[in-house]
């Protein structure tokens, strides 16, 4: 069993229909809902789950963190990551024929959110990253079948230099 699928394009029409019934319930407490990850890269190879970051005010996580219990969503705290709030959909939650998916909140100066919002769009404006990595996830996925943690620590190193050349561009500096 592959753990990547081919780009699919019905993978930002899932995002936006996830998108709207969370955007829905949580109304004004929501700033924003991203699609991050490599689902929203055009062209890319991914794992066919679909990456989103709900961005909020800091002071409103408790508010936002109840309308999630009510969609579903399980708080796992934010996994080893600062300024990142895991959520994962129980089973009762998943049954509402939406795509498999991570949720993340995320405050709106959240160091990590500018990490993935620099690392899509670097990977949307550079093909030949999107490509390179694409080409890494395929091999790997090959190589090592369903085992998740071979397969991430595979493509580590990688994932850390394009994230720090789309910080580097995000930031409109660049290294000598």
């Amino acid at each position: 069993m592959s753990l990547v699928s081919e780009y699919n394009a019905e993978w930002p029409v899932w995002f936006e229909r996830i998108r709207d019934v969370i955007a829905e319930k949580l109304g004004a407490a929501c700033l924003a809902i991203e699609h991050v990850g490599s689902t929203a890269v055009p062209a890319m190879v991914a794992k066919p789950i679909i990456d989103l970051d709900v961005v909020i005010e800091p002071y409103r996580f408790e508010d936002v963190r109840g309308v999630l219990g009510e969609l579903g969503y399980r708080h796992e705290g934010n996994l080893g990551i600062p300024e990142r709030e895991a959520f994962k959909l129980d089973g009762a939650g998943s049954a509402a024929g939406l795509p498999p998916r991570h949720l993340y909140l995320c405050p709106r100066e959240s160091a990590e959110l500018k990490r993935h919002l620099a690392f899509r769009d670097f990977l949307r404006t550079h093909p030949e990253w999107a490509s390179r990595l694409s080409e890494l996830k395929r091999s790997l996925s090959d190589r090592h079948g369903d085992d998740r943690e071979a397969y991430m620590a595979g493509k580590d190193a990688l994932v850390r230099e394009i994230t720090a050349l789309a910080m580097e561009e995000a930031s409109g500096t660049e290294t000598a």
